[in-house]
């Protein structure tokens, strides 16, 4: 039997990776709960990904980029989270 995986499929897995990486602190329920909402829409996962990219070009440190995305980006994010 011959499995197929697409770049999809590489992609997500890297991406879920990297939730796990970077919600390392958060206790397991809650990273668990990341990722579910990581499963439900990927592309607004790599939205913010491209919003914190954009600020950090714009001069502003990571973690000042980051908040301030998460805070843009708020409300879609605690809906994904339930």
């Amino acid at each position: 039997m011959k499995f197929h995986y697409g770049m999809g499929f590489f992609k997500n897995l890297v991406l879920k990776q990297a939730i796990k990486k970077q919600a390392g602190n958060l206790p397991p329920e809650q990273q668990e709960a990341l990722i579910k909402a990581f499963e439900k829409d990927p592309q607004f996962f790599e939205n913010i990904e491209k919003q914190i990219k954009n600020k950090m070009n714009q001069g502003k440190g990571q973690f000042e980029a980051s908040m301030e995305v998460m805070k843009e980006n708020q409300d879609k994010l605690r809906k994904l989270m339930q």
